[in-house]
């Protein structure tokens, strides 16, 4: 019972390990070619969705995460914030809802916040999300997620998953100490990017993008896949070509014939 307690156990740390890879690989792949988002074309569009109503300022920023400077071209690249004074009660809302869906953005659907709700929507390869605070409303514009990003995002998780869960149920039927070796290595070159990657998840769900924490990581996983291979291949000579001492020791001792026993 516990030596299948511990197959289950090694085949479900795979599927987490290599399925939050295969997710991050998704995400990455999905979000590729995603419109990229100027300054001019976000105050174009404030301005036809708050005609009349300045912000009290503006701000543009360049994707940037995990020490990762994003392409323009990638999925949570530049993004702008406008934020209005805190006089500006809940008719931005309103006023929002009726420009949108007059100018043809689509997906209107409300966002929860206080004093009152904001909306989210989305047009031309552009998401804008507006939000009430305390310190007053915000309205957010970022690149959208392309056509497809969840369903590559979906088959890289289910693909790194089955792979992980795979490979770790063919080694936890290996001798030991090698399911043992192959487990903490893997699970010590992994786990700072993984448990880095679904604190992301649970905050921004997938309007972030989490690949970044593995092209930060790379310089260390380089090094410690390099380590647990060496391993790997060391382990594997040894129980190819194993030692015993029992034949050592007989083949060094010196052979005795019965005729020479016999006459001593």
């Amino acid at each position: 019972m516990r030596h299948r307690l511990r197959h289950v156990a090694m085949v479900l740390l795979g599927a987490v390990l290599l399925g939050t890879v295969g997710l991050s690989v998704g995400s990455w792949y999905g979000g590729r070619g995603t419109a990229p988002l100027s300054i001019e074309q976000a105050q174009t569009m404030v301005a036809e969705l708050h005609p009349g109503t300045e912000p009290a300022s503006s701000s543009f920023g360049i994707g940037y995460r995990a020490g990762i400077v994003l392409a323009k071209d990638d999925f949570g690249s530049a993004h702008a914030e406008f934020h209005y004074d805190s006089s500006a009660d809940c008719a931005l809302s309103d006023q929002l809802r009726r420009n949108a869906a007059s100018l043809g953005w689509q997906g209107l659907r409300r966002v929860p916040g206080t004093p009152c709700d904001g909306l989210r929507a989305e047009r031309d390869g552009v998401a804008i999300t507006l939000t009430h605070r305390a310190t007053g409303p915000m309205l957010r514009m970022a690149p959208a997620a392309p056509d497809g990003f969840l369903a590559a995002t979906l088959t890289g998780t289910l693909l790194g998953a089955a792979a992980g869960a795979a490979l770790f149920w063919l080694v936890a039927r290996l001798r030991p100490p090698v399911p043992r070796l192959v487990g903490t290595l893997m699970t010590v070159s992994l786990l700072p990017a993984v448990a880095l990657t679904w604190p992301d998840l649970f905050t921004d769900g997938l309007a972030e993008p989490v690949w970044p924490v593995w092209r930060a990581f790379a310089p260390l996983l380089v090094p410690l896949w390099l380590v647990l291979l060496l391993v790997v291949v060391i382990v594997y000579a040894r129980r190819r070509n194993p030692t015993s001492p029992a034949v050592d020791a007989s083949a060094a001792a010196p052979e005795t014939s019965p005729t020479a026993s016999r006459d001593g």
